[in-house]
């Protein structure tokens, strides 16, 4: 869906034009959303959030009946979850770990971690042994395993991540095992490979990484316990109404855990949890009018939001789903700038090539382009991941996001 809801496009609609932009996040969409893909995995799959995808405290707390844990990958996550959820398991992944934030979990009583290299497996074994003598803490290496091309080729967005080699498997097998490190308990395998995955690919990718798992222990005669398949799921920004298969997904993994009586299945989705909810809104402040075509001034633009677009100028991906809402009151004594061309690019206010949210658009839903106007909102979907928590969201002069948190049928109308 493309357009607010109306508990969402009212919110928009009330705010001054001084508290735009904002983020808008609908919590009982989120919950609903959650609810429905916690039913549709089976009993032993696990389903734990990825807080990267989006760490708002109200966000986190939304989740929390509906996820078996939270992935974290800094200090910071791990500081907002357990203020959040601090009744919920955490597994501590994320690359170029450091030995602060190593010692940091362990204090904090993390039990699993999500070990991405040789030295990290060291670095965790030597801070376990002084600061957590007394108890055992769960390993899952991480392993980049093959994945057939056809499985990484949609539409462009699959890609690789990075874990130890196949080759190096057998060498932390035996550094797990052999009693060098009794702090230390090799509960399983850790693989996330690809984004952007829809189900039937994930799912494959799924059953590949759990033959490879039963393949290491069985050469080992071990009993590994859980694998963890990681995220990735399927966000679609040109088709926002073609959404990732959590039923046909769940009936598959069903079928894999039925074939593996001995493992538990862990998956981590971020974006796909919690990208519907959430909403951009601003405003047009301007009109100006180019050589060929209009450029509408959006207030903020790519220093909030990080679009497709603005990400890669060389490459042009879909645009980040969006609508207008009319604003009728134009409260000033000068003309109000109009779009007249038939083509319009939507840009921020950075004036540069990189800030673009939109480009040359013709139409925009219920309003042609050549009706666009200053003042108008401009509501961006598809908002709720990797958008509030952008390093350079405070960049000065631009303005800071508000973040409102609607619930219909409670009371809630949570802002700040």
């Amino acid at each position: 869906m493309n357009t607010p809801s109306l508990t969402v496009r009212d919110r928009i609609l009330t705010l001054p034009p001084t508290e735009l932009p904002a983020y808008v996040y609908d919590l009982a969409a989120l919950r609903a959303h959650a609810a429905s893909v916690r039913a549709a995995l089976p009993e032993r799959v696990e389903l734990y959030y990825a807080t990267q995808a989006n760490r708002e405290p109200e966000i986190l707390t939304a989740l929390a009946p509906y996820v078996d844990g939270y992935k974290v990958s800094t200090d910071s996550e791990l500081d907002h979850v357990t203020r959040a959820a601090p009744d919920h398991p955490l597994a501590f992944g994320g690359q170029d770990k450091t030995p602060t934030e190593f010692l940091d979990a362990l204090e904090r009583g993390v039990t699993r971690f999500l070990v991405e290299s040789e030295c990290e497996l060291y670095m965790l074994a030597g801070l376990a042994q002084r600061h957590a003598p007394d108890g055992r803490v769960a390993v899952l290496p991480r392993f980049d395993l093959p994945v057939a091309d056809h499985l990484l080729a949609d539409g462009g967005r699959g890609r690789r991540t990075s874990g130890l080699v196949p080759a190096q498997a057998d060498t932390i097998v035996g550094l797990l095992t052999d009693g060098s490190y009794p702090n230390l308990e090799l509960r399983g395998v850790y693989a996330h490979l690809a984004n952007g995955l829809h189900a039937p690919e994930h799912l494959a990718v799924a059953e590949s990484v759990v033959a490879w798992t039963a393949e290491l222990a069985a050469r080992h005669g071990l009993r590994l316990t859980e694998v963890n398949v990681g995220g990735g799921m399927a966000v679609d920004y040109e088709h926002p109404e073609r959404r990732f298969d959590w039923q046909s997904y769940g009936e598959g993994l069903a079928r894999l855990v039925a074939a593996h009586p001995e493992l538990t299945l862990s998956i981590e989705p971020g974006r796909a949890l919690t990208a519907y909810c959430g909403w951009y809104a601003s405003e047009v402040l301007d009109v100006e009018h180019g050589a060929s075509e209009d450029f509408a001034v959006v207030r903020g633009g790519g220093v909030n939001l990080r679009t497709s677009a603005s990400r890669r100028p060389d490459r042009p991906w879909p645009d980040q789903p969006w609508c207008v809402l009319e604003v009728d009151a134009w409260p000033y004594s000068w003309p109000r700038p109009v779009v007249r061309r038939e083509r319009v690019t939507l840009t921020g206010q950075l004036s540069t090539s990189r800030d673009i949210l939109v480009r040359d658009v013709r139409d925009v839903r219920d309003v042609r382009a050549p009706g666009l106007r200053a003042g108008d909102r401009v509501v961006f979907s598809l908002a709720g991941a990797y958008t509030s928590s952008v390093p350079h969201r405070a960049s000065a002069p631009f303005p800071v996001p508000g973040f409102h948190f609607v619930d219909p049928g409670t009371d809630g109308d949570q802002s700040r």
